[in-house]
């Protein structure tokens, strides 16, 4: 068994919030390989984030975005399974984020927000984003509607 970087191990865990165990394990799995490691960690959470899905998500955050011009805005709710996570910076921020995403692109419907390609990195989807933070979180998490307003 290789030998594990500490300053690897940290580095890793800041960056993607997972895990000691799971950092380590994607370490070992990858020869000490830093980005191999992290597209491991990403892969795994996202496998961590499907088994979260149905899980009840009665807590959250409505949130509210308006374009710099103001002349137009949107608020999302998104939901979590708990008020402890709802209240985290890191979910906030997710909900911005969505908030943001939603007055960009007026979406129709909640399917289409969730398959579209976030702003601000086209290479994934809300969805993909929201996955991300499942499994940063640990819980379930969930857009139940949003609004987009223009003058």
């Amino acid at each position: 068994m290789q030998k594990i970087d500490l300053n690897q191990l940290k580095k890793l865990r800041e960056e993607t919030q997972a895990s000691v165990a799971d950092c380590r394990r994607a370490l070992e799995e990858t020869n000490g390989d830093y980005r191999k490691a992290l597209e491991w960690i990403r892969k795994h959470g996202i496998e961590k984030a499907g088994k979260k899905e149905g899980r009840e998500t009665k807590a959250g955050v409505v949130e509210s975005y308006t374009h710099h011009n103001l002349t137009s805005g949107s608020t999302v709710v998104l939901t979590c399974e708990t008020d402890f996570v709802g209240r985290t910076e890191e979910f906030k921020n997710l909900a911005h984020e969505i908030a943001m995403q939603v007055n960009a692109l007026n979406p129709k419907d909640v399917k289409a927000l969730l398959s579209s390609a976030y702003i601000r990195d086209e290479k994934k989807t809300i969805q993909e984003l929201i996955k991300e933070f499942i499994a940063k979180l640990g819980e379930n998490i969930e857009v139940k509607e949003f609004k987009r307003f223009e003058v």
